[in-house]
């Protein structure tokens, strides 16, 4: 058997998450009744984090739900949970996250709330401490450099809410078919969309390589994708990486932009489309280095279009597989072996998984 790496499961992609939505709604049958919660928390590390931020306005939208978001190690040792919370998620692909599992111990001891764990490992250390688990559906993923995992949590997270909100009777039968279909065909264009972006790397090979920093910019629920991004990058092409939320951008960080920085600017429809291509414009006089991933139809220059027709709110699920076969290129191009693993000890000198990971 030839052994996986991330570019493997990169490439799994379209059939796991074709796979997944075709399961829908049966990943959900053994959830209890939450047709009366309003209030969830979100404990989650890594992509895991980042996934969640990626669905969290899909399912605030269709479920009718405030979502809090929080890093459980914070959280466990310094913040105090809302009152009126009544759902609880924990997000970690492997379930041996240490600072999820005891932030969800803490929660439960003060908590009647149900839990849930997130995970693609049942059976994992993370569902002993929670109600039920919700099984993320793509197996285990064997390389420290989460891609497939990634996508699967947030389609899987997405269509939680979907089912919640017809389960609330917010969405009919048909809104709900009509849901399905548009996710359907964004998973039916990610072959497509891998394809555009190793090209885009080819043009733009020997910038990439140089590059001394990368910074991502990206509005709404594609915020999710740019701290992805900054995770992956970081993980791989090992540069400084940053994704950043674009009001945030405005407000100090565009000041240490200078001619070598490169930039990728997320673009999908949205009446916040126009203020990002006003700082894109503006950068454009900083540095040459201006990319952008958009899910429109364009020619532009310096930009890798998707053409594919979705929302805003969808566009999580398509807008970060280019910045993944990007990372993987980049690191390979700069002779990163991602395939030979280093600080083999970390997780267990600081604690931070249960186990020991079976990574290859």
């Amino acid at each position: 058997m030839t052994k996986p790496t991330m570019y493997s499961y990169i490439y799994e992609q379209p059939v796991k998450l074709a796979q997944i939505l075709e399961n829908y709604p049966q990943q959900f049958k053994n959830l209890p009744d939450l047709t009366q919660t309003k209030e969830w928390l979100i404990l989650g590390t890594g992509s895991s984090i980042n996934a969640a931020k990626s669905a969290k306005i899909y399912i605030e939208k269709q479920a009718n739900v405030r979502i809090e978001i929080e890093e459980p190690f914070n959280f466990q040792h310094y913040e105090k949970s809302n009152p009126q919370l009544d759902l609880i998620l924990g997000i970690s692909q492997s379930g041996q996250s240490t600072s999820t599992i005891d932030a969800i111990k803490k929660l439960r001891a003060q908590n009647t709330a149900p839990s849930i764990a997130v995970t693609s490992i049942t059976g994992s250390e993370i569902t002993a401490e929670t109600d039920v688990t919700l099984d993320i559906g793509c197996g285990r993923e064997r390389v420290g450099y989460v891609t497939l995992g990634f996508s699967a949590t947030v389609l899987t997270l997405m269509l939680f809410g979907l089912h919640l909100g017809v389960k609330k009777g917010l969405i009919t039968f048909e809104e709900e078919a009509a849901e399905l279909a548009d996710f359907k065909e964004i998973i039916q264009t990610i072959e497509r969309s891998l394809a555009q972006s190793e090209h885009f790397f080819e043009m733009y090979r020997d910038e990439f390589k140089t590059a001394p920093r990368f910074t991502t910019v990206a509005y709404g629920p594609a915020v999710g994708t740019a701290k992805e991004m900054e995770t992956k990058f970081s993980e791989t092409v090992r540069v400084p990486s940053q994704g950043i939320e674009l009001e945030a951008f405005m407000h100090g960080p565009y000041l240490e932009v200078n001619p070598e920085h490169r930039i990728f600017f997320l673009e999908v429809p949205s009446p916040n489309l126009e203020k990002e291509q006003l700082l894109k414009a503006y950068e454009q006089k900083c540095t040459d280095f201006i990319y952008t991933i958009t899910t429109e139809k364009t020619t532009a220059e310096r930009t890798l279009s998707l053409d594919i027709s979705v929302d805003e709110f969808k566009a999580p699920l398509i807008l970060m597989i280019p910045l993944q076969i990007l990372a993987w290129l980049i690191a390979k191009e700069k002779n990163i072996d991602l395939t030979k693993r280093i600080y083999t000890d970390f997780a267990q000198q600081v604690k931070s998984k249960t186990q020991v990971q079976d990574y290859v």
